[in-house]
């Protein structure tokens, strides 16, 4: 029997599992759908994807490394308690381990082998649902490389080796002396931490947000009454200005805020021995973009009272 969409969807509303494994269900069961139900229940999926509406903002970054290539991985949960949890950071720990094997997209991460398992990361991650009794899921991953060169790292607020709340990589490119040209990278994986820089270059910063920068500076030029002329000089400087402040080369270095960062790399070139070429940055900060929902705790335990 042919499974059909309407087929996966009614068994999707019933269950609350992922339509992958609602499709798997129906294919295992030949389309019955109590069944597929029952193959849902008996693999933890259905009591486990019941979970997948509950928010889950807390969890960990992860990072792994080797040398030229580097994962930085966000995996999440309900709870900042589950985080704490030890079996929670060894499945951290091990998936942004496995994601050095990938191209770092999501979609590779959850398809791989996870060793430890003998499944998929997905379905790793779906039986510790099951087990741990929280919502989690792999959010977002990155991998950045270098032919030569280094991918250099940086956890903020660590809770343990590889893990924490806010996790960087930079990837810089060059022949000179790995352990000095690693040490140069991870302080400026530390200022990128703290400054949240767009993009490297000024050029690299997305053009719609350059846009939309300038049409506010416009507005507010317009507000001083003054020639069309004298505008569009005053909107400039505001520009190169705005650039300066989010473009990472340009920005005044944390370590040293005499020096540029990119005026700090030309520095460090004398200790590595070779030209430095930044060549990628990634900066993920745990539970970024995510709306958590707000709770209303007394409500919730008069709730539990009433049964």
């Amino acid at each position: 029997m042919s499974v059909t969409a309407a087929m996966v969807k009614e068994l999707r509303e019933k269950t609350g599992a992922g339509m992958m494994d609602c499709k798997k269900a129906l294919a295992e069961t030949n389309g019955d759908m109590e069944a597929a139900i029952d193959w849902l229940r008996a693999k933890g999926i259905a009591k486990a994807d019941k979970k997948s509406g509950r928010t889950a903002a807390e969890g960990l970054i992860g990072i792994a490394s080797a040398g030229t290539k580097a994962v930085v991985v966000e995996v999440n949960s309900e709870t900042d308690f589950v985080a704490r949890n030890d079996a929670f950071q060894d499945i951290v720990r091990g998936i942004a381990s496995v994601a050095l094997g990938t191209d770092g997209s999501v979609e590779a991460v959850s398809a791989a082998n996870y060793p430890a398992t003998g499944k998929s990361v997905h379905d790793t991650i779906t039986d510790a649902i099951a087990t741990i009794g929280e919502n989690m899921n792999l959010r977002r991953a990155t991998q950045l490389s270098v032919e030569d060169g280094v991918v250099a790292t940086y956890i903020h607020n660590s809770v343990a080796d590889g893990l924490g709340k806010l996790g960087v990589l930079i990837a810089l490119k060059s022949t000179g002396d790995k352990e000095a040209l690693n040490a140069i990278g991870r302080q400026i994986a530390m200022h990128v931490a703290a400054t949240n820089p767009l993009a490297i270059r000024a050029e690299e910063v997305d053009a719609a947000v350059a846009e939309r920068e300038r049409n506010v500076f416009i507005e507010q030029s317009r507000d001083s009454g003054k020639p069309e002329s004298i505008i569009e000089k005053m909107v400039e400087g505001r520009m190169r200005k705005f650039f300066e402040e989010v473009a990472l080369l340009s920005q005044a270095f944390v370590m040293n805020p005499d020096l540029t960062v990119g005026a700090a790399v030309k520095e460090a070139e004398k200790t590595v021995g070779a030209p430095i070429e930044v060549v990628g940055m990634a900066r993920l900060l745990l539970g970024e973009g995510v709306e958590k929902e707000e709770t209303d705790f007394a409500a919730e335990v008069a709730a539990a009272a009433k049964g």
